[in-house]
């Protein structure tokens, strides 16, 4: 039941990109089907749409009406029922704030990163992290992420682009460490990796 204590949210802004500059990525119809479907197979409270710009958010919200009013509704209602945990926002505080109306209680913000952020990792590695959140964005493990969601609303917030910017992850509550494959190369799909982490914090072991 952990999963209904749970949010995700896709950050479009702020990113960066390649060379390391701040931007704002364009929402993709992969990212709304692929992880809808996930948060709904976890059992995910809500999945946020975070992009600043109202072109790309009329579009994303095209999208879902056609899967839950139009022609897709009746062609393959599967797909609808996972899109309606979908919500689009301008900014990362909407979510935050709409959260705590639903849940009485500021949610936890857990960021993730694919890059090691220097001596962060050595902190998660002592398990010794600030369980309360209130002394920076520490690096937790997914067994102490878990034990945050028994207690409290909890959103982990994923990165578009090259990631999110550290600005925004030192903002976080708690980061969750990298996702890690078997060699060298480090480029998972941000889809990927939220089914990974969902399946981590709340999958059925």
């Amino acid at each position: 039941m952990q999963g209904k204590n749970l949010y995700i949210a896709l950050i479009h802004y702020p990113v960066k990109n390649k060379n390391g500059e701040v931007v704002s990525t364009a929402i993709t119809n992969l990212d709304l089907h692929d992880m809808a479907r996930t948060a709904k197979t976890y059992g995910v409270a809500g999945y946020y749409i975070i992009n600043p710009m109202a072109a790309q958010r009329e579009l994303a919200e095209r999208i879902i009406r056609h899967w839950i009013e139009g022609f897709g509704a009746g062609y393959n209602p599967n797909r609808g029922e996972a899109l309606r945990v979908i919500k689009i926002v301008p900014e990362f505080k909407d979510a935050l704030l709409e959260i705590e109306r639903e849940t009485g209680t500021r949610p936890k913000v857990m960021a993730t990163a694919a890059r090691d952020m220097g001596g962060e990792d050595a902190g998660y590695k002592e398990g010794q992290p600030d369980m309360n959140g209130t002394g920076g964005c520490g690096v937790i493990s997914f067994a102490q992420a878990r034990e945050v969601l028994k207690n409290s609303p909890s959103v982990i917030a994923f990165g578009t682009g090259w990631g999110l910017t550290d600005e925004f992850i030192d903002s976080c509550d708690f980061r969750l460490p990298p996702i890690r494959g078997a060699g060298e190369y480090n480029h998972l799909p941000v889809r990927s990796a939220a089914a990974i982490i969902l399946d981590r914090l709340v999958g059925d072991r």
